[in-house]
């Protein structure tokens, strides 16, 4: 798709993200890739010893600072404040001198160097062979950890060798705040703020070789304490000096190393942070933290970490034979969704994770639509927590429903901490399908898990408040039928259109969900105030819910009037003009028949069983040509239905396009950090494409289709404890039962139980065979074949 696409810096292999040598010019990249995190601290790929970088990056889930939004003239409504998340103390820094010189990969001679990022291990380790420019030679490894069994601890093993001769050597281990770690302002929407010098220094403490920093933020009133502490197996003589100021503490060791020796440190690391906390209860709570995991230890850090690995692939891995590329990919894609998610504990998923300051750190409905239903067959406790935190900002969206109008909640568009964050109102406010994805993502929790608390305590607030939303956007015109004018729908393309049919078909779903949840649960209901005609009223909308035809075309308008719009001029619009949103005025993208992402296709997708087999093949036929891929959301879903109308290898360019994009740096900007949307796509695409999944009305669905380079696909799905295993090959599917007692599924309309001791074994039916779709000239896929 861009002039990025070939390039990548990393071996392929199965199980290992491996960069054989270091490549300054993808050190961006690298960072992001190679960040570890556990949902709530995240720590960017730098280097040890810190330069070069990029983006320095170490990030706390939630903690942020405000800042205004500015606008040229002000309205009734606009969002008051913007929220960017906060680069914070660095503890990752572990400077080295060699008989008085700095170790730098740009100075002196970098013999060896190599990095890994050890999917099953879930550590990222480095091997370092430097010459001095002075002569003496040293080999450097180390071994970063954030844990996934501690959430509040990380740990580096950094060990250093002379190779030829005796050294004096000089580790110096850092805590440093107010690091340039903000990126340089850029005009690009996506970009985040640049904050100088946002912590403000409260507390410093030392005690023998472990340091402490607290810090507040001016604005938001959040609070966070740093801290690290060390074990040192150096010569004798090897001697630990301990200092700190404001924004820095540092504990120097310093030994001669003889041949043959080695001098080794291993920093641990905590942190923690707070809104309301007081200072002493914070600075409890991180020494707390660092003495479990000095207590814990490397070897039984380690041992955890395999521990949850192993766990998590033994649910969720992905097996694919005759694409070893994808394969790496695809694993790849799935650590970063649970390292973003595991231990977030009802804070927010970014969409950039906490690997990278992209989009100021915010969240988006990203989180509901792709990242959550890949938890939720996975890892659904992580699901849940997730929605746990929409709960928990619910009085921020009722709040602002109010000030637009409305009852029920209106929930943002872009946020870190529950506020509307997005201060372009026909992309941010007007894109109230937000309300429906989340109320889509609790329904699929709900019966994924079977978890009648959540379901009454979190799941069906949420119903409730999106269901009056819809209610009261939407009114019933004189035909009778219910509408729902001036929103945005998934394509940002298309501002304050009416009767989206992704935002219609889904607001209709979440206002049946709520009506049913409170059949459910009426007691609750009453609690919330639901009166007794409010569900007849939600049905009554679902039931009269207007969704846009053109008998003409025989096609479904994205919304009302949108195959009438103008065409956009494709054959004049240079490569150099792509991305359109920084290069052409929304007013002209308005109004012209040009889509940044799949909108009607997602539609096809998320609500499939509302069209019928030519309606899905006749609208991905018209939508292919005006559909640009602006946005990195697009791929994955284009690749669902793609698969879906028989176009299986087209299916497979787009699984590649969302599965590399990181990988191969396809949009130009994995510095910003991970696209969480296409990795969790990338499990979508296959899945859902080429496992052909659906999961409409509690009922699992399968009708599978391979590419010709895939020789056989297995992946697994997790329903109320059973655990699913779908093995797909030419010609066949086989369905297993890992753990569990059975369960009822379907293929390719046949329903039947699967049963512990007996795998099912099923034929495939060819794909239909259709007249391929064509894209705008330059936007096509690349091809896999």
């Amino acid at each position: 798709m861009s002039e990025h696409e070939s390039r990548c810096p990393f071996v392929v292999d199965p199980w290992v993200v491996r960069e054989p040598e270091l490549d300054l010019d993808a050190l961006g990249q690298t960072e992001s890739v190679f960040a570890l995190s556990n949902g709530h601290i995240g720590m960017r790929g730098n280097l040890d010893e810190g330069d070069p970088n990029v983006v320095p990056g170490t990030y706390l889930n939630g903690l942020h600072e405000t800042r205004p939004l500015p606008y040229a003239e002000s309205a009734y409504g606009n969002p008051e404040a913007g929220e960017t998340v906060l680069n914070v103390t660095d503890g990752k820094l572990l400077r080295l001198l060699v008989d008085d010189e700095l170790f730098d990969v740009t100075y002196g001679e970098l013999l060896e160097h190599e990095r890994m990022l050890d999917l099953r291990a879930g550590v990222l380790e480095r091997r370092v062979h430097w010459r001095s420019p002075a002569g003496p030679e040293v080999r450097i490894s180390s071994t970063r950890l954030v844990s996934l069994a501690q959430r509040g601890a990380a740990a580096i093993l950094y060990e250093v060798e002379p190779v030829s001769e005796s050294v004096r050597l000089v580790i110096q281990s850092e805590l440093v705040a107010n690091e340039n770690g903000q990126p340089q302002p850029r005009d690009d929407p996506r970009a985040a703020a640049h904050l100088r010098n946002p912590l403000i220094a409260e507390e410093q403490e030392v005690h023998d070789d472990a340091v402490l920093l607290a810090h507040r933020t001016e604005r938001s009133g959040l609070r966070l304490a740093a801290a690290m502490d060390h074990e040192v197996d150096g010569p004798p003589g090897t001697t630990i000096e301990t200092e700190v100021a404001p924004d820095v503490g540092r504990v120097t060791i310093a030994a001669t190393v003889r041949r043959g020796g080695r001098l080794r440190v291993l920093k641990y690391l905590a942190y923690g942070w707070s809104g309301h906390r007081s200072l002493p209860s914070l600075r409890a709570q991180v020494r707390g933290a660092l003495a479990e995991a000095r207590h814990t230890g490397w070897d039984g850090l380690r041992a955890a970490q395999r521990e949850i690995l192993d766990d998590f692939w033994a649910r969720a891995d992905v097996e694919i034979e005759g694409d070893d590329e994808l394969q790496q990919a695809v694993r790849l894609a799935l650590f970063h969704v649970l390292q973003s998610s595991l231990r977030a504990e009802r804070r927010a998923i970014p969409a950039k994770g906490l690997t990278g300051s992209g989009y100021d750190g915010h969240a988006f409905w990203d989180t509901e639509f792709y990242v959550l239903p890949v938890l939720c067959y996975t890892v659904p406790e992580a699901a849940a927590d997730a929605l746990r935190w929409r709960h928990s900002t619910l009085d921020v969206a009722i709040e602002r429903a109010h000030q637009l109008g409305l009852d029920g909640a209106a929930f943002p568009w872009r946020t870190i901490a529950g506020r509307e964050c997005s201060g372009y109102w026909p992309a941010g406010t007007a894109a109230f399908h937000v309300n429906a994805d989340i109320a889509d993502a609790v329904v699929r929790v709900q019966r994924v898990t079977g978890d009648d608390e959540f379901a009454r305590e979190i799941g069906l607030p949420l119903l409730v408040h999106t269901a009056r939303l819809w209610a009261s956007l939407g009114h019933f015109d004189n035909k009778g039928r219910f509408r729902i004018s001036g929103v945005t729908g998934p394509d940002e393309y298309s501002a304050l259109a009416d009767d989206n049919v992704y935002t219609n078909m889904m607001a209709a779903r979440n206002l049946r969900a709520a009506a049913e949840a409170v059949d459910r649960f009426p007691e609750a209901a009453h609690e919330l105030g639901v009166r007794d005609e409010e569900p007849r009223e939600w049905r009554r909308a679902a039931e009269a819910m207007h969704v846009p035809y053109d008998e003409m075309l025989k096609v479904h308008p994205q919304s009302e009037g949108f195959t009438n719009h103008a065409p956009w001029d494709f054959e004049a619009t240079p490569p150099e003009k792509y991305p359109l949103l920084l290069n052409v005025p929304y007013f002209d993208l308005y109004r012209k028949q040009v889509v940044k992402q799949a909108d009607l296709v997602l539609a096809m997708y998320a609500c499939g069983d509302q069209f019928d087999e030519e309606q899905k093949a006749r609208n991905f036929a018209y939508y292919e040509p005006i559909t640009v891929r602006d946005s990195s959301l697009s791929a994955a879903i284009q690749a669902i239905i793609a698969a879906e109308t028989g176009h299986v290898e087209l299916a497979y360019d787009y699984l590649g396009e969302t599965a590399l994009i990181d990988l191969h740096n396809l949009a130009g900007n994995t510095f910003d950090g991970i696209h969480l949307a296409s990795a969790a796509g990338t499990w979508l695409a296959i899945v859902a494409g080429f496992g052909g999944m659906r999961d409409y009305e509690g009922r699992l669905s399968f009708a599978p289709r391979l590419p010709a380079a895939i020789r056989r696909l297995a992946f697994r799905l997790t329903v109320r404890g059973t655990r699913l295993r779908v093995e797909v090959k030419p010609g066949e599917a086989t369905y297993t039962i890992e753990e569990g007692d059975g369960l009822e599924i379907a293929h390719e309309g046949e329903t039947f139980t699967v049963r512990a001791d007996k795998p099912e074994t099923r034929p495939l039916t060819p794909p239909p065979v259709r007249e391929p779709p064509t894209q705008p000239p330059g936007r096509a896929p690349r091809r896999r074949a």
